[in-house]
């Protein structure tokens, strides 16, 4: 049952982020539908770390190289996403209150894919062996 609370409330969460997200948009002061470009860093940001999981052998190292290179990227596409809103606000081609909003949004998405990361990252039942 605790999977099922877990799992409704990731739901809840990525509904919430990508409302603020497509309220940055389609609210008639704004107007403009480029902070929308920010799904593809939301696409993005789980990869690296479904390769480095797929790929890594589960020894017990404290590091692990390919897991580094994961984290090192998913850094990369988060400050990513957090830079194109501002970069889209400085350049006057949106409003500063529709970056606010994505940048709310954001916040929400992903704290919502830690989250998931969180509770469903654990051990697979299924193995191979």
């Amino acid at each position: 049952m605790a999977g099922i609370k877990a799992l409704v409330g990731l739901s809840f969460g990525g509904a919430i982020g990508l409302t603020f997200l497509l309220l940055s948009c389609a609210l008639e002061q704004y107007g403009v539908y480029w902070p929308l470009f920010v799904l593809f860093f939301y696409i993005l940001c789980p990869i690296p770390t479904f390769i480095s999981r797929r790929l890594s052998d589960d020894s017990d190292v404290a590091s692990n190289a390919c897991r580094e290179l994961a984290y090192f990227l998913t850094t990369g596409i988060v400050v990513s996403a957090f830079a194109l809103p501002i970069i889209m606000a400085r350049g006057a081609v949106i409003q500063l209150g529709a970056c606010g909003l994505v940048m709310a949004g954001n916040v929400v998405i992903f704290v919502t894919i830690l989250g998931f990361f969180l509770v469903f990252g654990g051990e697979d039942d299924f193995s191979w062996e």
